[in-house]
């Protein structure tokens, strides 16, 4: 073929449009336009007589010699079969190669319309690619995705549960990848098909390939026949309802063929050795690669708007409406677009406030669609009915967490008949598969979700009685989870507790929701038990909302009265820590009092600390000194009680430190420090490593406090102490002032500056321990000056608690810039992908197959990439890039 003809090939799909569309009138400018292809391409397509076919010019086939005959036969019965002609002539040779001599003949015997050989020509697209008229949006990523997985395997499964995209998707990637494939793309929907048995008729009748009408032969050999040396996209799309019988022909089609490719769409996997899966996930509320700018969901929110409201944009007043909107619907592409249909009648805003019962809400939308998508409830619906018995039961019975759960979990709260403890694994097994359950890993924990809009529909699967039950055994289990951290929390268990509560602050919320609604003894006593864990602020909630939980179980009446005390001190530390001193001394009054009245040392000796620790932020060291000391003469006489006797005796290290006494300070923080380390504890033993920094600093050994609130702060990283994390960043602020690291220390008080007023007033509100910061403040400002220093200050204002970590530590978050005399820092990322392949050797033609492309893309990204590198053969590309990883290590 000459250099023009190898520049502007085409698939047999392609020519075959290209044909057809001419045939309809179709002018070449037209053509291409629609096509998407240059006319010289058009063109040259017209200038074949019959499809291409891995872009070889055709020569005579060995059938030829028999088309006299053939026309003979055709002559005598117009409706012989290639099977009957396959017999009567004797052929010995392939039955595709006699059916394409039939159909030459047949063409030849047909009458010409244009000036064009007429051919097989399906009598819809060549494709039957579904069309939509929306825009593709958010899905760049996962198309790349899809681009890669084919490249590397023959079957590709696009999972997720319904409405997320998956159909899209793959239209999406069949339409961009065709040219990949000489003989084409063949798109096949499934989810009409009710019957098994079906399957491979509907697959043959939508590859139009030949001609089948063969009795003797089943339909499945009849698809192998016509595909056998094809090199093909097959997409099965919906393959949910026919998981089994898609996954046997699917595994028979890769067996018997070598250059067929596969790539399905299902809610279940297939679960055959050669799938590689591609789980969808919902589209996301922000930009990966910039956390202000909108994600894929607002930008889907607001194409679909305008296109349901002429003239519709996203505003900085409809912003944020648009947002919830889009989170309250899980970033499920379907539902965003039944709820833009909503916006002919109502205002974002609205939409927002009306969204709480979503599957009533979104029951239209486009009455185009299948009827399995034309509603919410619909498209959950079709998930629901494919599931087994048990399988549906433990779907509603899940519904009762938020924001996920792990085995254990369910296993817990979920067993009962039909669905045994025993059989919870296997169940959840099947649920994952069919995607209504999602499976996530963090530090090698397993845990599983469900996305708000299929928890929802779960929930309505439940009677009243089933409800009441499930939520108490909840709130059971979470009372439990809180218990149980409290009994570990100066242990070497404390990590995993506290990582334990933070993973279920979600389910934490909803079972003392669920007790403030139900308000029964039991519930009440369980809820209420659990806020009065002194130090959930550390781990599952923020200072404010415990504080808010609290104040909203201490006026209900019906208190038991063990709790009672223990949840006024609780509210007393959390005033204390915000800053709110006068309203602390009120409550914390009335927490010894009522524990006094019961007798309860335990409850007294913490009301009594935490009037130590505000009396002491307040001025009153001699007061403070005598609460706190009272407190620990009770902890030494009660067990059990760790951890807030090691509390006291950190608070009453920083009294001492505050007042000068810095050997007594030091023998409070390194008491914890002994027997924290001892006993394998990390949270307490960071308040220790402070301490002992706070006295090094005060002591004039400034590099030894640096390292000593570096390490403090490291230890920090486990937990969710956004008090303690803040306490020691102005310490370590504090210590490189000292030093003399004036621009470091603007940017620590910076944050540390803005964490303070996430959650209370600067440093508790305390007009000392602010005075001490003035100080260090002070000679930062002396040092760089008034613009360096609140250039500094605000730079660290802006920081995340992530980014003020990696800076005071001196890591980075992300690797280095390639510099810009990177020779590769030119390259796209399809010419970094193309240039490490040609590296390894791989032809062109390799190379498009492995990353679903036609040879003649490569051929042009090869040529980029020789021309950026300044090289001009292919053997040059490894020792570029050889050098290139020799100056960045």
């Amino acid at each position: 073929m000459n250099e023009c003809g190898r520049k502007n090939r085409v698939n047999a799909d392609e020519w075959r449009e290209i044909v057809e569309l001419r045939r309809a009138g179709g002018s070449i400018s037209g053509i291409a336009t629609r096509l998407k292809i240059s006319r010289n391409t058009v063109r040259r397509a017209l200038e074949f007589e019959a499809p291409p076919h891995d872009h070889r010019p055709r020569s005579g086939s060995s059938a030829d010699a028999l088309r006299p005959r053939i026309a003979a036969a055709l002559d005598a019965d117009p409706d012989v079969t290639v099977a009957q002609l396959h017999r009567e002539l004797e052929w010995s040779g392939s039955r595709n190669t006699l059916a394409s001599a039939v159909r030459r003949v047949k063409e030849e015997r047909s009458p010409r319309a244009t000036g064009i050989r007429p051919s097989s020509i399906r009598s819809s697209t060549a494709s039957d690619i579904p069309l939509f008229s929306t825009s593709f949006v958010g899905r760049d990523e996962e198309l790349h995705g899809i681009r890669v997985l084919l490249g590397e395997s023959r079957l590709v499964t696009v999972a997720g549960p319904g409405g997320i995209g998956k159909t899209r998707l793959a239209a999406e990637a069949s339409a961009a990848y065709r040219r990949a494939f000489p003989d084409g793309v063949r798109f096949v929907e499934l989810a009409s098909l009710r019957s098994e048995s079906l399957l491979p008729q509907t697959i043959l009748d939508a590859l139009g390939f030949d001609e089948r009408d063969t009795p003797e032969r089943s339909a499945t050999e009849s698809i192998l026949e016509s595909i056998r040396n094809k090199h093909l996209l097959l997409v099965l799309d919906n393959c949910e309802h026919l998981v089994s019988a898609c996954a046997e022909l699917i595994s028979i089609l890769l067996r018997s063929t070598e250059h067929v490719k596969i790539l399905a769409t299902s809610r279940e996997v297939l679960s055959i050795p050669d799938e590689h899966v591609h789980v969808l996930e919902p589209l996301s509320m922000t930009d990966h690669r910039d956390p202000d700018r909108p994600g894929a969901a607002i930008e889907l929110f607001e194409n679909r708007a305008s296109a349901a409201l002429s003239g519709f944009s996203v505003t900085d007043s409809s912003r944020d409406a648009a947002r919830r909107v889009c989170t309250q619907l899980d970033g499920m592409p379907l539902a965003i677009e039944l709820a833009c249909a909503r916006l002919t009648a109502l205002s974002v805003e609205d939409l927002a406030e009306r969204l709480d019962d979503r599957l009533a809400l979104l029951t239209t939308g486009n009455r185009g669609g299948p009827s399995r998508h034309r509603s919410l409830h619909a498209t959950v619906e079709w998930s629901y009915d494919l599931c087994t018995t048990r399988e549906q039961a433990l779907w509603a019975r899940l519904s009762v967490f938020s924001e996920g759960f792990d085995l254990a979990m369910a296993e817990s709260i979920c067993a009962g008949v039909p669905v045994d403890a025993a059989s919870i694994l296997d169940t959840i097994t099947g649920l994952i598969g069919k995607s209504v359950l999602q499976r996530t890993t963090s530090e090698g924990r397993v845990r599983f979700k469900m996305l708000e809009t299929i928890r929802h529909f779960g929930a309505g699967k439940l009677s009243d009685d089933e409800k009441t039950a499930l939520r108490l055994a909840h709130l059971r289990w979470c009372a439990e989870l809180v218990h149980a951290a409290r009994r570990s929390w100066t242990g070497a268990e404390q990590e995993r507790a506290s990582t334990r509560l933070r993973e279920n602050r979600a389910n934490l919320r909803s079972a003392l929701q669920t007790a403030l609604t139900d308000r029964s003894p039991e519930t009440l006593h369980l809820a209420s038990g659990l806020v009065a864990t002194w130090f959930l602020w550390s781990s599952a909630f923020s200072v404010r909302e415990h504080r808010m939980w609290v104040t909203e179980f201490l006026p209900l009446g019906d208190l038991t009265e063990d709790v009672a005390p223990r949840l006024y001190a609780t509210l007393g530390l959390l005033q204390t820590m915000q800053g709110d001193r006068s309203e602390a001394v009120r409550t914390l009054d009335t927490a010894a009092q009522r524990a006094r009245e019961l007798g309860d040392d335990a409850a007294l000796a913490f009301a009594l600390q935490t009037q130590g620790l505000n009396t002491y932020l307040g001025g009153d060291f001699e007061a403070g000194a005598r609460h706190l000391s009272d407190a620990l003469a009770l902890y030494e006489r009660l067990p059990g009680i760790t951890d807030l006797m090691w509390t006291a005796h950190i608070e009453m290290g920083m009294l001492w430190s505050s007042n000068g006494q810095n050997d007594r300070a030091a023998e409070h923080f390194a008491f914890v420090h002994t027997h924290a380390s001892a006993a394998g504890e990390k949270w307490m033993l960071s308040y220790a490593v402070y301490g002992l920094g706070l006295v090094a600093l005060v002591r004039g050994r400034h590099d030894e406090a640096i390292t000593l609130a570096i390490d403090a702060l490291a230890l920090k990283r486990a937990f969710d102490d956004t008090v303690g994390a803040t306490l020691v960043t102005d310490l370590l602020a504090w210590a490189e002032a000292a030093a003399g690291s004036g621009e470091r220390a603007a940017v620590l008080l910076g944050a540390a500056s803005s964490m303070w007023d996430s959650f209370g007033m600067q440093l508790y509100g305390s007009q000392h321990w602010v005075q001490r910061r003035e100080v260090y403040e002070s000679r930062a400002r002396t040092a760089l000056g008034d613009t360096l220093y609140s250039a500094s200050h605000r730079h660290g204002s802006t920081m995340s608690m992530a980014e003020l970590i990696a800076y005071a530590l001196d890591e980075k978050l992300t690797d280095a810039p390639v510099s810009s005399s990177d020779p590769i820092a030119g390259l796209s990322p399809r010419e970094i992908d193309i240039a490490r392949y040609v590296e390894d050797g791989l032809t062109n033609k390799e190379i498009a197959d492995r990353l679903v492309l036609s040879v003649r893309t490569v051929e042009g990204h090869v040529a980029h990439v020789l021309r950026k590198l300044e090289i001009t053969r292919r053997y040059q590309v490894a020792a570029a890039l050889a050098a290139t990883r020799a100056r960045r290590e």
